[in-house]
């Protein structure tokens, strides 16, 4: 509890200082060891601005590098933000599609991350920006009591960040009295809509986006309102549009779109 106690008070007094984001993993990690912690700034479907990361050369490369190019539209934290999430603690499975860990985001992306498991606190800011504090585990999941305890320092860890990062919207390029009301989730749509514009239908744009977020082939249907055997036709019907033959093509062809800023 000392230890706790002592941690707070650094923390609290490297708020505004570039030494925040460092005492506020150091007070987390004396809480639950974690392997490594990543914040990311998200505001509409920007892209994700790295506030703070201890990840080593390589590991860097994968979740904030290559994560940046656009696999982030399809991550469940991301878009738990879009659809406006309640501020607080969360694990990553409790968030995630029904599919998501048979999905192509995980086989072609995340799985090259190597985590047991991946949890955040989420922390709305001004101007609809929103703060994702992650704490990573390479080789086990965290327990009940660490999770527990670590949501019993949520309210530090909003109160802190909030005041820290207060201005993320005017860091993204944002006036803050002059800020856009389009919500992430709509900007999320947009990035799905656009793509294989002029080659798809609609619906079958739709069918793209639930997919590649993880939604199986029944979720798909009952999201759409149309029955699994339909949402089946329909992604046939997309692969043979795109000349692909698998998922993981779908999700390769998507990210090269959002990389080059084309249409399909």
């Amino acid at each position: 509890m000392k230890t706790l106690i002592k941690a707070t008070g650094t923390l609290i007094d490297a708020i505004g200082t570039e030494s925040f984001a460092q005492a506020l993993s150091d007070a987390l990690t004396g809480i639950a060891s974690v392997d490594y912690t990543v914040v990311f700034g998200y505001l509409g479907a920007a892209r994700p601005m790295d506030l703070f990361d201890d990840f080593p050369r390589g590991k860097r490369k994968v979740f904030v590098e290559d994560y940046q190019e656009g696999p982030y539209l399809l991550d469940p934290f991301y878009l738990a933000c879009g659809n406006q999430v309640v501020p607080g603690l969360y694990r990553i499975k409790d968030l995630a599609p029904d599919r998501f860990f048979q999905g192509e985001y995980f086989r072609s992306y995340y799985a090259r991350t190597g985590l047991a498991e991946e949890i955040g606190y989420f922390i709305e800011m001004p101007d609809n920006a929103i703060v994702v504090v992650s704490l990573m585990r390479a080789q086990k999941a965290f327990s009940a009591k660490e999770f527990r305890q670590l949501g019993e320092f949520w309210p530090v860890v909003q109160a802190a960040c909030q005041r820290h990062w207060g201005d993320l919207a005017i860091q993204f390029g944002v006036d803050a009295d002059n800020s856009s009301d389009e919500s992430l989730h709509q900007s999320v749509e947009l990035a799905f809509t656009s793509f294989g514009e002029g080659v798809l239908t609609p619906r079958e744009r739709q069918v793209v986006e639930y997919t590649l977020k993880g939604h199986s082939a029944d979720a798909v249907g009952r999201i759409l309102e149309i029955s699994p055997g339909t949402v089946r036709i329909h992604r046939r019907n997309v692969y043979s549009k795109l000349q692909i033959r698998s998922q993981g093509e779908l999700f390769s062809k998507f990210i090269d779109t959002l990389v080059t800023g084309g249409s399909s």
